[in-house]
Formats: structure tokens, sequence, C-alpha cells
């Protein structure tokens, strides 16, 4: 596990590599920024993007996601993984806004995990791009990152690893942290394809010397 001044040297070089890291789902306001991050799981930025460019230009409001039937919103998000129950839980969303919360997303991230599809990870997202509240959303990317580094342990779960990031990393960096996490795991340190040979982390980082050893053993 890596201390403090490992850590902090960690965040400072990501901020070198990654100065404009930033929420990558184009999105106009709140509620756009929901919908968007509710269609991201197990789904590609990119894709969602594509997306979105027609989507948003049809449906404005809650009513709007309403007004038709769940076949034709289901078409209009064919392309995205998991589109019928994403489909469904952005009109149970959409009713929800309109009934409970006067059509106005809650900046509360609580409140915002009882909307339906959107879990902790999108509701910190929310909360931290659309309101400005410190927070740190772990996706794929956060985890295998800080796991990789040695920031949290391999058996940390979701929930531990963001617990592990908030006591670690200062709240007032927490957003942009979340963000050049995400843009160091998409960018450099891959899934598949991680550029072990080229990081300025190698010398801190267990995981990417082991992998560079197998290589050369080859």
């Amino acid at each position: 596990m890596l201390n403090k001044a490992q850590i902090r040297y960690c965040l400072d070089t990501m901020g070198e590599m990654f100065p404009d890291a930033h929420c990558e789902l184009n999105h106009s306001n709140p509620f756009e920024l929901v919908i968007a991050v509710a269609l991201s799981a197990q789904c590609t930025d990119v894709l969602v993007n594509k997306v979105t460019q027609n989507l948003f230009r049809k449906y404005k409001t809650p009513e709007d996601y309403l007004s038709v039937p769940i076949e034709e919103l289901e078409n209009d998000i064919r392309s995205i993984g998991l589109y019928r129950n994403k489909a469904k839980n952005i009109q149970k969303l959409s009713r929800m806004l309109i009934d409970e919360y006067d059509r106005r997303v809650p900046r509360d991230r609580d409140e915002l995990t009882k909307l339906p599809g959107v879990g902790r990870k999108t509701a910190n997202v929310v909360v931290s791009v659309a309101f400005g509240v410190p927070a740190i959303a772990v996706d794929t990317h956060v985890e295998r990152v800080s796991k990789r580094l040695g920031i949290c342990r391999w058996k940390d779960n979701v929930l531990e690893v963001e617990k592990t990031l908030m006591t670690k990393v200062p709240m007032d960096e927490w957003s942009v942290t979340h963000h050049r996490l995400i843009f160091f795991g998409r960018y450099h340190c891959k899934a598949q394809s991680p550029k072990c040979e080229t990081c300025p982390l190698l010398d801190l980082c267990r995981e990417g010397k082991k992998r560079l050893k197998r290589i050369e053993a080859k």
C-alpha cells in the first residue's frame, strides 16, 4: 500500500498528465446528466454521446420521456446495452421527478439514489459534476487504477474503494481526482494494454513492475 507522500505524488503526476480531465458525457443540465450517466452503465461514454445527440433534441423534460410509448424510447436508445431496462428506468425516474421532486433533479446523493436506475456511482457523478458537491464516483477505471497502484487493496469492494479514497485524498480534490483517475485509467493504465513501459508512476507500481517482468520473461 502506498503511503501519504506516494499517493500525493501519484495525484500530482496524474494532474500533470491530464490537467483538463473532466466528465466526457455531453449534457447541458442536471437532468440530461442523470439520463446520460444512467445510460452509461456497462457502456462507453463515446457511444452514449452518439445516442444522446439525437435523444436530447427529442426529449427535453421528464414529461417528454413519458409522452411516448416505451417501445419508441427503447428504439431511440437501442444501440446501447441493456436498452430495454434503461428505457424502463428513464420513464420511471421521469415520473418520480414529476411526482416527488417538482421536476428538479435532487442535489442530495441519498435522494438521487432513490431514482430508478441511479446507483451510488451515478449519484456521485451527478452531485459532483452538476452541483459541485465533493464526491468520488468509483467506476471500473477508478477501481482498477486505485488497486493497481496500491492506494486500495485488491479485495476491497467498490464502497470500500470509495471510502479509502475519501480518507486518503483531500476533500477539496475529490471531484477532480475522480476525473483524473478516470482519464488515467481510460487513456493510460488501460485494462488490457496498460502503458507500463512509459508510465511515470512505474517506480511506485508493484503491478506494473510484475507485468513488465512477465513480458521480459517471455
